[in-house]
């Protein structure tokens, strides 16, 4: 199993939507669950969307400031998988601080890895405190610009690995 490493282990740059379409929150998810359906990463959308519809019903995965990370747990695929979106209108995805958000990152993580998204969330939790990200993610021109400001963020931060079970 693959420790949850940095985010360029994971954060792949087709799995990145420089302009998210959709501005309800559940287009969103979909939007979400058609790119990883089109990348091969899943098998089934309507799976994937159901299962982050299920997480978002226990309470919003939106975490202020502009951010939302919606996660679930699927079946079937073998690693976790991390896409990231942004939207430049903003979408209302009832987040604590009830402003919309822009920034969003999803994470999909296989059913018999429980922890795995635990460690994603707190390191992206993590570097999406700084506002400078923030704002340099929202005026960055293309993917790979929004992949090298998440990866020099990232790298900012040593590599987290948690006691073996």
């Amino acid at each position: 199993m693959a420790e949850m490493g940095l985010l360029k282990d994971l954060l792949q740059d087709e799995l990145i939507i420089e302009e998210i379409r959709a501005t309800e929150k559940t287009d969103v998810l979909r939007e979400f669950a058609r790119l990883l359906k089109s990348a091969g990463r899943i098998a089934s959308e309507e799976e994937l969307v159901r299962v982050l519809t299920e997480r978002e019903l226990l309470g919003s995965t939106a975490i202020g400031q502009g951010v939302a990370i919606p996660h679930g747990r699927l079946n079937g695929i073998p690693e976790m998988i991390l896409a990231f979106g942004r939207s430049s209108r903003g979408v209302e995805f009832q987040s604590q601080d009830a402003k919309p958000v822009y920034l969003f990152f999803l994470i999909v993580t296989p059913d018999d890895q429980p922890g795995e998204h635990l460690k994603a969330l707190a390191r992206i939790s993590r570097i999406v405190k700084n506002p400078d990200l923030r704002a340099d993610l929202m005026r960055a021109s293309h993917r790979q610009d929004i992949q090298r400001l998440l990866y020099e963020e990232d790298g900012k931060y040593p590599q987290q690995t948690l006691p073996q079970k």
